[in-house]
């Protein structure tokens, strides 16, 4: 069982037939996404050559003017990210269309800025990692290490610092989990 956005999926373990799985799984993201109004072409969901390797899954799209993205790189294979991307997505949409949530709501959570490739490459930078660093373990090691540092308690403490390194945490933690 896997808790992601506050809710518990039950994650799969595919030892198969994983590029024809990421298939169907990129397609349920594309009618999900449909069903509140957005166009094919508005949806972007890289696909792996290879959906048996460990790497992330993330899917992008257009609403209201807004980009939205939401990736997911817990899970072993990129297949398996992939699963619960599409049960994520499917659940908020579940929830938008049951008017359990309205669709401002929806936009908010998974809308990001124009420049967050340049705040990602930032907060990879505050953090003194390799531009390309997607180990979030490595990054949440220094995270807590510097965090320690620059709380404001602290003797060595510096508040200006100590919002950046939340702030840039939180960047990498929205992209990297």
């Amino acid at each position: 069982m896997v808790k992601i956005k506050g809710h518990e999926i039950d994650p799969i373990i595919i030892k198969s037939a994983g590029n024809r799985r990421a298939m169907q799984f990129k397609n349920n993201i594309i009618t999900v996404l449909r069903k509140i109004g957005i166009n094919e072409n508005d949806i972007d969901i890289p696909l792996e050559r290879l959906a048996m390797k460990k790497a992330k899954a993330s899917a992008t799209w257009y609403l209201s003017d807004h980009r939205m993205h939401y990736s997911h790189n817990l899970q072993n294979k990129y297949v398996e990210n992939l699963h619960i991307l599409s049960r994520v997505i499917e659940i908020e949409i579940d929830r938008v269309l049951s008017e359990e949530k309205t669709l401002s709501d929806f936009i908010l959570e998974f809308k990001e800025d124009s420049d967050v490739y340049n705040k990602r490459a930032e907060a990879r930078e505050f953090f003194d990692c390799d531009h390309d660093e997607t180990d979030f373990e490595i990054i949440n090691k220094k995270y807590k290490l510097m965090a320690k540092e620059l709380h404001p308690d602290m003797p060595t403490g510096d508040t200006e610092k100590f919002k950046k390194l939340n702030i840039a945490h939180k960047i990498l933690k929205r992209e990297l989990t």
